[in-house]
Parts: structure tokens; sequence; C-alpha cells
């Protein structure tokens, strides 16, 4: 009787094996599909070869089909997962894109410290939690003060105008300019001022993911846009 070199249980494993991890790596990009398809046949062939040659007196532990039977069909539902999960993000990535879009000419606030000066005027808004003493210093690129000044801050929502002039009376040229809020309640105890920058979207990169505003100069995602506003209300 001839013999044949039957493949045991444990190539039968190793493929299973190989399976899962090409599975698992698909979640985090490309799946390949054949290469999968492809275990999956050879998975069956040697399986039945198994089942032919096996011996009678001996026979194959069943058990251990059934286990990686039930292996690859956990694989292969992976597999479509995956695959709908990479339409999704592809859809996903298209409905950031086109919303991304329709913020172009828009004027819109974020949060932040930093905002243009353009033709003679700056726009920053915060908000503060109670009626505060606060001392503003505005900063130019280079860390230098160019601006500093006392107010009395209401509670609620506010805005500052800067009209570009230091203290000396000086006009300062245009560029980013870095606003700093330092406040105190009547007792004495500090208050934290949150500000925020108003800006025109000038542009979109879509070549981001997620897709990156240009509002004067700086790039912010969709979801640090917090209001947009009407252009006469600046």
């Amino acid at each position: 009787m001839a013999t044949s070199i039957i493949p045991g249980n444990s190539a039968l494993s190793a493929l299973a094996a190989n399976n899962a991890a090409a599975s698992a790596a698909g979640t985090g990009g490309v799946v390949d599909s054949n290469t999968i398809a492809k275990n999956f046949t050879m998975f069956l062939q040697l399986l039945t070869t198994q089942l032919k040659n096996q011996n009678p007196l001996d026979p194959l532990d069943t058990n251990q089909f059934t286990q990686q039977l039930v292996q690859f069909a956990q694989v292969e539902q992976q597999l479509k997962s995956n695959e709908q999960l990479a339409s999704l993000v592809s859809l996903q990535k298209t409905a950031q894109a086109t919303a991304a879009l329709n913020f172009v000419g828009q004027t819109v606030v974020v949060d932040g410290a930093t905002a243009q000066l353009t033709n003679g005027r700056a726009t920053w808004s915060f908000s503060s939690p109670k009626p505060a003493l606060a001392t503003i210093n505005i900063k130019n690129a280079n860390g230098q003060v160019v601006y500093s000044g006392n107010f009395t801050l209401q509670a609620g929502s506010q805005n500052f105008v800067w009209d570009g002039k230091g203290n000396d009376g000086a006009t300062w040229p245009n560029g980013p300019y870095t606003i700093s809020i330092t406040a105190k309640d009547a007792n004495g105890q500090s208050v934290a001022i949150a500000t925020e920058i108003q800006g025109v979207v000038d542009s979109v990169d879509l070549t981001q993911n997620p897709p990156l505003l240009s509002v004067g100069g700086q790039s912010f995602t969709l979801d640090r846009i917090k209001r947009i506003v009407r252009d006469n209300l600046i």
C-alpha cells in the first residue's frame, strides 16, 4: 500500500490562524479578500484529504474540525463586516467633505485666542461667568505686548474689537495677534475667561482627514466651529 503524506491538524490550524490575522488586519486597512478566499479553499481541500485518508482504527478528532470550521465562518463574517465598515467610512468622508465646503465664505466663531488684524480691525469673543474686573493684553506674533487695558466685564458673552492701535497711539500692521484676559470678581477671586475668535473661512483642505477649514491663517476641524455669524453682526 502506498504511503501518503497527509497534512495534520496543525496545518489546518495555521491556515485558520492566518485567516483570522488577515481579517483582523483588514479592520485597519484594505481587506485582502483574495488571500482569505484562497486560504479558505485550501483549508477545505486539506480537510477533505484528511477525511479521505484517515485511519479507520484511529479516526481524526471531529471536534477539531468543527472548531476550525466555526473559526473560518467567523473569519468570513468578519470579512463582510470589514467591507461594510469600509463603505461606511467612505460615506462619512464624503459627508464631511460636503459639509466642509459649505463653510467656505462663511463667518464662523471658533475656540481660540489668536485673531487676524485686517484693515484696522481684530475681533475676539469671550464669555464671563460673572461680573468681573479684567486686564486685557494683546500680543503680536513675537510675543510683544502691543496693547493693554483695564475693563469691566459683564456676565455672559461679549465681544472685544481692537482697532490695531497700541497704547502709544501707533498703528500696528496687519497680522496675527493673541489676546489674554486676566479677570477677578468683586471678592478678588480669579475668574476664568474662555476666548473665541471670529473669521471668514477662506478655504478647505480636503486632503486631510477630517477636512481642515482655514480661518485667518489658522486651521480648524469642523468640530471646533461653535457658531456661524452674519457679516453685519461682527
